[in-house]
């Protein structure tokens, strides 16, 4: 492994800090702990921790020796200062005296002794770090390091690596017990420059950061080199079929068939994030793919990304994607029972009171095509695929040189409801569209961006479409959420196509599909050209048909209902007067919506639309503002608000309705009028 210490850096970013009134050390523990985290093969989102014993004054002026340690929820790849709060050492070290420490008197002890009583939670590994006499300690979860401890004989193997440079723990739950071994092995051969955690990680520490880091490099380099001299190719392929189905093929029946089901019609959605390489294929290939699935992950930490390990599905032949469809629901039948069965078989070890987390797996590996990572949000979904990717060399490599022989489940057990992280879940809840996403047409202009906007803050994942790309593009990122723009010309099938397998291809499916393209022209109807209602037509309905049957067609693939919304603007009820060319249209549409309602209800599909009048848009411009002004012969304000409370009616009211409609779970053929009040335009 590549040892990324640079001395201008490391000076520049020294003297950047000192500016800021905050010492060298402190900044070179920050500069190292970003080396180590940068790098995904020694730490991985939240992973890995790393200290600092130092000096710091309260705010009553006192001094105190703390440990600077990495705080709970910081990414050491771009932790700061305040990432790593400081802690008095007095208490900690006190604490070793105790016969035993729960984790949460653990957590209170070491928050009622911060300098800063705002800063985060300290490490769940801070007494570990404190139990050690070294000035800076860095801890790591190589994946080189784990293909050595995911042995049956790992502390054999790593004697032979390591010889006596490295003292060996056997495993225990992070926590205080840990914490004192770790100590006491430590304390039996003072010489050594780390201590290998057994199915677990690695530490090393010294005087300077750069010595700390220097060594965390040479011991995982060490590792990888074993791997290499001594490692074999470890895995026979099994045999493909002659053609494959695609990743975007059977991502929407993948997606489908872990939703969590709430009962009632409502699921707990979730997206995908697609991977592959040549390493990634050659272990899903695997005849053993399946066995080193049941045994777990390689370390313990995992267990809270991707539970006990990943679903392995066989290869999906081209043609056949309905049968394959029901095989990836009986494969994920399987993997539920089992992870019900663990939990049952567990929790049953004793009286602690826990709640079984939902069975359904958040890693998914597909012969001939790669690994799904899956979440309730796209950065779930991109770290339990970025673990995916970590576990495959991890296990790659331990097979290579031996067997994978990780930590049994029982233990696994105790990380995965560890009482702490069931606190995290239980006030981590998910918005009221966590795991769902949203295909907007005409998602550059105002009623649409107002709605990938809106829909975006109630956790969806927005996929905006438009026919300007840039503006789209530009209209996503305002929206924020991991959403993505494209360019779309909803009169062109092949486009519209295009845009529904690009949101597979990204989330993994749609469930809720906003269709609000559309544009006027304006007319006498007994003197409009045919060319100009045909081309109305072909925007303002049948790119509508075409919107919607791309969405069924994902709906019905993924079996857990679906939202179809259309945008039917008041011309649909309430004609005005030289605008047949766009009312015509838009009154089809509005039955359109109706008609799936009443074809696709059964599916658990809803279909409704919104009755809008006069949204300050691209298609009702200033300039056609002030045409329907003169000919209604009123003022531009009093047509704006030519309603009964008065108000000119905003483009975010139109996506507050759309929003009630895909929020609204028994509601179906609805039609909401935002238009601020038009008895003309009201339904009856």
């Amino acid at each position: 492994m590549q040892n990324l210490w640079n001395d201008r850096e490391a000076d520049e970013l020294v003297n950047a800090y000192g500016q800021k009134g905050i010492g060298r050390d402190l900044a070179l523990r920050v500069y190292t702990t970003r080396l180590l985290g940068g790098e995904p093969r020694l730490v991985l989102h939240g992973g890995g921790n790393t200290s600092l014993k130092s000096k710091a004054t309260d705010i009553l002026g006192r001094e105190w020796d703390v440990l600077c340690v990495k705080g709970s929820g910081w990414d050491m790849a771009v932790i700061e200062p305040q990432g790593l709060p400081a802690v008095k050492m007095e208490a900690l070290l006190a604490a070793r005296g105790l016969d035993s420490l729960s984790d949460e008197d653990m957590v209170a002890m070491q928050r009622a002794n911060l300098i800063d009583p705002g800063s985060p939670n300290p490490s769940i590994e801070t007494l570990l770090h404190a139990f050690l006499p070294h000035k800076f300690v860095d801890h790591t979860h190589s994946t080189a390091v784990l293909a050595l401890i995911d042995q049956e004989n790992s502390e054999e193997v790593c004697r032979a690596v390591y010889g006596n440079r490295l003292g060996f723990v056997p495993y225990i739950k992070p926590g205080f017990d840990l914490a004192k071994a770790a100590a006491e092995i430590y304390e039996q051969n003072p010489a050594v420059e780390g201590l290998i955690l057994d199915k677990h990680g690695i530490f090393t520490f010294a005087e300077g950061a750069k010595e700390a880091y220097d060594l965390m490099i040479e011991f995982v380099t060490m590792a990888e080199g074993h791997v290499a001299k001594n490692g074999r190719n470890p895995f026979k392929p099994v045999v493909l079929p002659a053609k494959l189905a695609t990743p975007e093929e059977i991502g929407p029946y993948l997606r489908g068939a872990i939703a969590i089901d709430e009962g009632e019609g409502r699921y707990g959605r979730m997206v995908s994030d697609f991977r592959t390489s040549e390493k990634i294929l050659d272990y899903v290939n695997a005849e053993t793919a399946e066995e080193l699935a049941l045994r777990g992950v390689s370390t313990p930490d995992l267990s809270i990304r991707i539970k006990t390990g990943p679903m392995v599905l066989p290869a999906p032949e081209a043609g056949k994607l309905d049968q394959y469809g029901k095989v990836i629901r009986e494969k994920v039948g399987e993997f539920s029972a089992r992870y019900k069965a663990y939990f049952e078989t567990n929790n049953a070890n004793d009286d602690v009171e826990r709640t079984m987390l939902d069975p359904m797996p958040r890693l998914t590996l597909v012969r001939g095509l790669g690994l799904f990572g899956h979440g309730r949000s796209m950065k779930e979904a991109k770290i339990a695929a970025d673990v995916g990717e970590m576990l495959v060399e991890a296990v790659t490599g331990a097979e290579a040189i031996g067997s994978f022989h990780p930590l049994a489940l029982s233990d696994l057990f105790e990380l995965e409801y560890w009482s702490l992280e069931q606190a995290k879940l239980a006030a981590n809840k998910p918005k009221a569209l966590s795991g769902q996403v949203l295909l907007v047409t005409g998602g550059a202009g105002a009623i649409g961006a107002a709605t990938a906007k809106l829909f975006a803050a109630q956790g969806a994942h927005v996929v905006v479409a438009d026919l300007d790309g840039d503006k789209a593009e530009a209209a996503a990122t305002q929206a924020g959420n991991a959403s993505i723009g494209l360019a779309c010309d909803v009169t062109d099938a092949a486009s519209v196509r295009a845009a529904f397998d690009r949101a597979v291809a990204v989330f993994g499916g749609v469930d809720i599909v906003v269709s609000n393209a559309g544009a006027a022209w304006e007319g006498r109807i007994g003197e409009l050209s045919d060319e100009t209602l045909r081309k109305s037509f072909e925007l303002n309905f049948f790119a509508h048909q075409c919107v919607a049957q791309n969405a069924v067609r994902l709906f019905l693939k993924q079996g857990t209902g679906g939202v179809l919304l259309f945008n039917a603007s008041k011309q649909a009820v309430n004609p005005g007067k030289n605008f047949g060319a766009y009312g015509l249209p838009k009154a089809a549409t509005l039955f359109l919506s109706r008609q799936y309602a009443l074809d696709y209800g059964a599916h658990g599909i809803r279909s409704s639309a919104v009755n809008a009048d006069r949204i300050r848009s691209g298609l009702l411009t200033d300039e056609m503002i002030a045409s329907r002004s003169a000919a209604r012969g009123v003022s531009e304000k009093d047509y704006m608000g030519g309603n009964l409370l008065g108000l000119e009616v905003r483009a975010e009211d139109v996506a507050q309705a759309f929003l009630h409609q895909a929020l609204a779970e028994r509601t179906t053929a609805d039609v909401t009028t935002v238009d601020g009040g038009n008895i003309a335009a009201a339904l009856r």
